[in-house]
């Protein structure tokens, strides 16, 4: 039988009196020690990487930037908010502004310059990494907004050492704590309102030519041209214009009113006016309200006016007309003579001219950084304005080599023709032409008592190009009539018109003005569509 090995005892080569584990054991346990070590060590450090890395990835300036919530007026809460224009006298104040991206510029991962827009003002803003306040990822998120992104900004107004050239407040900056998105862009933008701010003029080198935005372009996509500092400038002097010219009528007797536009019948001749169905009839888009004013004169009205939309349906595709402008339209009872309505004509336009020119300066500069002119020029001083007769005029201009059998009428070629002569003659922009031949005027124009081939009318011109015709009108019901039918107009077919003077109209007289070619003339813009917010001509009905 085997032997068996005693219980408890231990293994042969651990027996009491050996000589222990060999070299080769121990090495190899120590190395296995060794690594044991050194792998707790790398975990640690591993460890530790990953508690540092989720330090840092943990953005302690979260809730200082990024999209706010939809506006669906969940509070009315009032926070007033800053304007760019007023920031000179907030420096060393904290500033909130709502206002637009124009452009942006990182510069590395820890900086980013945005340009903010609010109408005709921008400012520069910095927003820099700061320990505890700016983080790397708010850097990150504000350098990545799109151009005409709308933003809610609070910072600091600070000072600059230097004039900061790209912004129209050049002595401040805004050095950014928070910034929200308010509205980001869900399309492309066709042309950044940057460029469509750049200067036009017209001896621009051909890479200048090919760098602007064209007015076809501009048209198109009008929401974001009306953006540009420029139109800001354009439309807020289009609105004080309408609101000079009310305030210098009111002040003078007159009132408002608010004509139909459609009518049964043209006003002047069938040729110019659209016509539109009317249930089972036609109607007629009203080419002036020179019918309602003449009539509201005869219902003893005594003195009107009005501002509203005039429609012309001619095929003229030049640089001063439309289909559709805004008329300035007054009539009023005269006492003895037409000159009476000539001269309120002529001081409620310069009262427009002196207006914006005192209120507006500043729109006034904008406009002429993109559109550079000379100012529009008129006379002030005790001579008055310049008041010549269509004989003068064409006097002037035959003195000029232009044929006198040219000009029983002027074509827009020689009234800029005679702008320029008159400019350099008497050094004025703004003239008035009286008397004009009565075969070019309108059939309820008053003939001249002692020439009845010529009228008792008038039109006033900035910069060579006639802005408002007007006259003394027929209020003798006979008279008109007979001057109806020598312009082939039946009066039969207008007669409530006629009627008014039957029952008895005082002598009145008026004129009409196309708001957008005032404007267009007084900065020199060029083309009357720059002067119309979404313009109207035989070739655009959109936008």
């Amino acid at each position: 039988m085997a032997e068996t090995q005693p219980p408890n005892q231990p293994p042969e080569d651990n027996k009491p009196g050996d000589a222990g584990p060999t070299k080769s054991a121990l090495k190899k346990a120590a190395k296995a020690a060794e690594k044991e070590k050194k792998a707790a060590e790398k975990a640690a450090k591993a460890q530790e990487l990953a508690q540092q890395k989720a330090e840092a990835d943990v953005d302690f300036a979260a809730g200082l930037y990024g999209p706010l919530p939809l506006n669906q007026s969940q509070s009315r809460t009032r926070i007033e908010r800053d304007r760019i224009s007023l920031l000179p006298s907030k420096i060393g104040e904290k500033v909130l502004l709502r206002a637009r991206v124009q452009t942006s510029r990182a510069q590395g991962t820890k900086m980013v310059f945005l340009n903010l827009r609010q109408r005709t003002d921008s400012v520069q803003a910095l927003l820099t990494v700061t320990p505890e306040k700016v983080s790397k990822q708010m850097v990150k998120w504000a350098a990545g907004l799109a151009d005409e992104s709308i933003v809610l900004i609070e910072g600091i107004a600070v000072k600059t050492h230097e004039p900061i050239k790209s912004a129209s407040v050049s002595d401040v900056e805004i050095h950014i704590e928070k910034i929200h998105l308010i509205a980001g862009l869900d399309s492309r933008l066709p042309f950044t309102v940057d460029g469509a701010n750049r200067p036009e003029t017209e001896g621009d080198s051909a890479e200048v030519q090919y760098k602007r935005v064209l007015l076809e372009t501009r048209l198109n996509n009008r929401i974001i041209d009306l953006r540009t500092q420029t139109n800001q400038a354009v439309f807020t002097m289009q609105s004080a214009i309408g609101d000079l010219f009310r305030e210098y009528l009111s002040s003078h007797g007159f009132m408002e009113i608010h004509s139909p536009k459609l009518q049964g019948a043209a006003t002047e001749s069938g040729a110019s006016v659209f016509k539109v169905n009317y249930f089972k009839g036609s109607a007629f888009l009203a080419q002036s309200p020179q019918l309602a004013k003449q009539m509201a004169i005869a219902a003893d009205f005594e003195r009107v006016y009005e501002i509203g939309p005039v429609f012309r349906a001619e095929d003229s595709n030049t640089h001063r007309h439309m289909t559709e402008f805004i008329g300035l339209d007054l009539e009023m009872a005269i006492e003895e003579h037409y000159h009476e309505v000539m001269e309120m004509l002529d001081g409620m336009l310069k009262n427009i001219f002196s207006g914006l020119r005192s209120k507006y300066r500043k729109e006034i500069d904008v406009v002429q950084k993109q559109f550079p002119a000379d100012d529009f020029k008129w006379r002030e001083g005790p001579e008055g304005t310049l008041v010549l007769s269509f004989k003068e005029a064409v006097d002037i201009l035959v003195e000029d080599g232009v044929p006198r059998e040219d000009l029983d009428d002027f074509s827009t070629e020689n009234e800029k023709r005679l702008g320029r002569l008159i400019k350099a003659k008497y050094d004025t922009d703004y003239y008035i032409i009286d008397k004009f031949p009565m075969a070019l005027r309108p059939f309820y124009t008053m003939p001249d008592p002692e020439d009845p081939t010529l009228s008792n009318s008038y039109d006033f011109f900035m910069r060579g190009e006639e802005i408002l015709s007007g006259a003394q009108r027929i209020h003798e019901p006979q008279l008109l009539s007979e001057k109806m039918r020598s312009k082939g107009v039946d009066p039969d077919s207008m007669k409530p018109y006629v009627d008014a003077f039957r029952m008895g109209c005082p002598p009145h007289g008026g004129g009409g003005i196309g708001l957008e070619r005032v404007l267009m003339l007084f900065l020199k813009l060029n083309n009357i569509r720059r002067a119309s917010l979404f313009p109207r001509d035989p070739k655009r009905l959109e936008p």
